[in-house]
């Protein structure tokens, strides 16, 4: 039987803003370990991590709360690393965006162990390409993807030979709020971007069947990195970083369903849940839900909810 684990990291010091840390809670309250239990896998909780801070580093104007982040990311490299290599697939509860930091690094190091490339599916309204250089709030949220590409002004919270991600492995789909130097950061570097009118022209179908292909043509592990804001507000509010336009929820589905019937995804982050913005619990039903779809609950599957 299929084994998936789940990894709890209640982050919120990388967005500047409370109430993330809420977010694995919620998720497990919304019923994500049983909806993954009713559809064949066993369900591995390791609880929520709790690192101590990093106390070599010293918070600073330019990378905000680098100590808890830096543990943060020290924490989830090890434990989706431990996870993926005992042969689950790590789903991590956010928590803000900054745990993509780790859990990215830990399934980079694995991806290189077993000999295969990692791909990164960045679903989101942001690019989180800041670097400690470029970016305009320092808040650690924003540089992820920077980061775990291996991009230079970070301090040492890995070590500088760990495996990396390459630019041009990162597909994001989603974008509608980037800052000016991240744009050119992203142009200079290769990710690939598909913004909202990429898939309001193209549809959510062509541009996921894009990245799958390129995916498979390397016979490539894939993450997925789900951030709340990668919706439509309307769909989503419990989040702090909102913009409007974002993904309707069918297209979210097909998404989901689409990487399932891959067979290419091997780990899963579920980011920037915020329960004290959101209303009665309805932004962690629907990741629970979008969860399920990933992992192969098909439309006739799903239940009705009464009003």
């Amino acid at each position: 039987m299929a084994s998936v684990t789940l990894i709890g990291a209640p982050i919120e010091e990388g967005s500047g803003r409370r109430g993330c840390s809420m977010g694995p809670t919620a998720l497990r309250i919304a019923g994500i370990d049983s909806v993954l239990q009713s559809l064949g896998f066993t369900v591995h909780d390791s609880g929520d991590l709790k690192p101590e801070p990093a106390a070599e580093f010293a918070a600073e104007a330019t990378l905000k709360h680098l100590p808890v982040v830096a543990a943060y990311t020290r924490a989830l490299d090890a434990a989706t690393f431990a996870a993926a290599e005992a042969g689950s697939v790590p789903i991590i509860l956010g928590g803000d965006h900054a745990l993509s930091m780790g859990s990215v690094s830990g399934m980079a190091r694995h991806a290189e162990k077993v000999g295969r490339p990692l791909f990164v599916l960045w679903l989101d309204a942001h690019a989180d390409f800041n670097t400690p250089a470029t970016t305009p709030s320092g808040n650690m949220h924003g540089m992820p993807v920077a980061f775990f590409c291996g991009q230079p002004g970070f301090p040492a919270i890995l070590p500088e030979d760990r495996p990396k991600v390459a630019p041009a492995r990162v597909y994001q789909i989603g974008i509608r709020s980037v800052d000016e130097a991240e744009r050119r950061e992203i142009a200079t570097h290769g990710v690939k971007v598909f913004d909202m009118r990429a898939l309001d022209e193209n549809g959510a179908a062509a541009t996921v069947r894009e990245v799958l292909a390129a995916v498979e043509a390397e016979n490539g592990l894939l993450h997925v990195s789900f951030d709340l804001d990668f919706l439509d507000p309307d769909i989503g509010p419990g989040v702090g970083t909102t913009v409007p336009g974002g993904a309707t929820f069918r297209e979210a589905h097909l998404i989901m369903e689409m990487l399932c019937d891959s067979g290419c995804v091997a780990s899963l982050d579920i980011v920037e849940l915020n329960p004290f913005l959101d209303d009665r619990g309805r932004s962690a039903r629907v990741l629970v839900e979008l969860a399920a779809s990933l992992f192969g609950r098909r439309i006739l599957d799903r239940p009705t909810r009464s009003a």
